[in-house]
């Protein structure tokens, strides 16, 4: 029997986690974090109508629970580089820094701190061992839930003290579970938006921590289409939220979307049709490559990449250069590859690690 800390969030997955371990015979503690301070626009604190959920399924399942405040390590660590990233006329993807900076760095270290053996998250993802028998971040079998994109960062002190109890279980498993279970997070609906901050207007919330900068927008010749909020509210490939929809479309009879960004100008560079091949690359960069095993597999190799959460698996050859920086060449041409997010590799069902987006090298380029 292990002592196991459980990342408890007042959503289902991790509930189901809890009650897992603590069926499985393990000492369970749950512990919920608080990572953000601000009230909805009821004036209701979001993250205590989570932490009652997380009390209530604890006292269910009978296990121990404790709340701890992160708040200042989230800011520090997480939200500082999401602003900075913006700043930079980037789309940053924050989960990923927080899953390695909050969950298991300064979590992991709480953890450690009450005794326990593990850390649990509901986090749809398995592990497994190499050869060598340094741990290996697998993906979820649910393939619409499996989250190893966002783990992508972690390293082997992380996976030595990670269990993953829902990711052989679908998302309509768990649910099921919770409810045979009579938890009551069973039908909750799944957290979205940016981590510990949840789904939000965007443009107001970031508009309280960095200053809009309104600009034009602009064709590739230089003609005046429209008026932009600011270029961090934006990214490429973007076709909703444009406010230019009744503006003649140079007869291309298609919808208006954006191309790229003039950081000096602060233009926003859109265009119209079904697409254009300044949209389109193979190459590009990635800075501040980290490897699940530690080093890469090689300095060459091929494997499939993914440039965004969602997208199906891509083939690509990657060259490991100096300074942490990774070459990655895709075998078909890819849309709105966007500098900030981060490009995650797998070997089969084995992520490797990944780099956040640099720069595109040969956007516009055909064939």
């Amino acid at each position: 029997m292990a002592r196991i800390v459980v990342g408890m969030s007042g959503g289902v997955d991790s509930s189901v986690a809890a009650l897992l371990l603590k069926q499985q015979g393990h000492e369970v503690i749950g512990v919920f974090m608080k990572n953000w301070e601000e009230k909805d626009d009821n004036g209701v604190c979001t993250s205590e109508t989570d932490w009652a959920d997380v009390r209530e399924v604890c006292d269910k399942i009978d296990i121990p629970y404790y709340s701890v405040n992160f708040v200042k390590e989230y800011y520090d660590r997480v939200f500082s580089y999401f602003l900075d990233e913006y700043r930079r006329g980037r789309t940053p993807n924050p989960d990923v820094l927080c899953n390695r900076e909050i969950k298991f760095k300064a979590f992991l270290d709480f953890a450690i701190e009450l005794g326990a053996d593990h850390l649990a998250t509901g986090h749809f993802c398995n592990l497994g061992a190499a050869q060598d028998g340094k741990k290996q971040l697998l993906r979820g079998d649910d393939p619409n839930k499996d989250q190893s994109y966002f783990l992508y960062m972690l390293g082997q002190r992380a996976l030595e003290k990670a269990m993953f109890p829902v990711g052989h279980l679908t998302k309509a498993q768990v649910r099921e579970i919770a409810k045979d279970a009579g938890l009551i997070t069973s039908h909750k609906k799944d957290s979205t938006g940016v981590c510990f901050i949840g789904e939000r207007n965007f443009k107001p919330f970031l508009k309280q921590f960095l200053p809009a900068q309104p600009g034009r927008m602009v064709t590739l010749d230089g003609r005046v289409v429209g008026r932009h909020d600011g270029l961090m509210y934006y990214t490429l490939g973007q076709r909703r939220g444009l406010g230019i929809g009744g503006v003649d479309g140079m007869g291309s009879g298609g919808r208006w979307f954006v191309l790229a960004k003039n950081m000096e100008s602060n233009e926003l560079i859109v265009t119209c049709g079904e697409d254009h091949p300044l949209l389109y690359s193979k190459n590009a960069i990635g800075e501040g490559a980290t490897w699940i095993a530690g080093e890469p597999p090689a300095m060459e190799f091929d494997c499939t990449c993914k440039y965004r959460y969602r997208q199906p698996d891509q083939q690509v050859h990657v060259t490991v250069l100096d300074g942490g920086k990774l070459h990655i060449s895709a075998k078909e041409r890819q849309r709105a590859v966007t500098p900030g997010q981060s490009m995650v590799l797998y070997m089969g069902d084995v992520c490797l690690g990944g780099a956040v987006c640099e720069q595109v090298l040969d956007a516009g380029q055909v064939g």
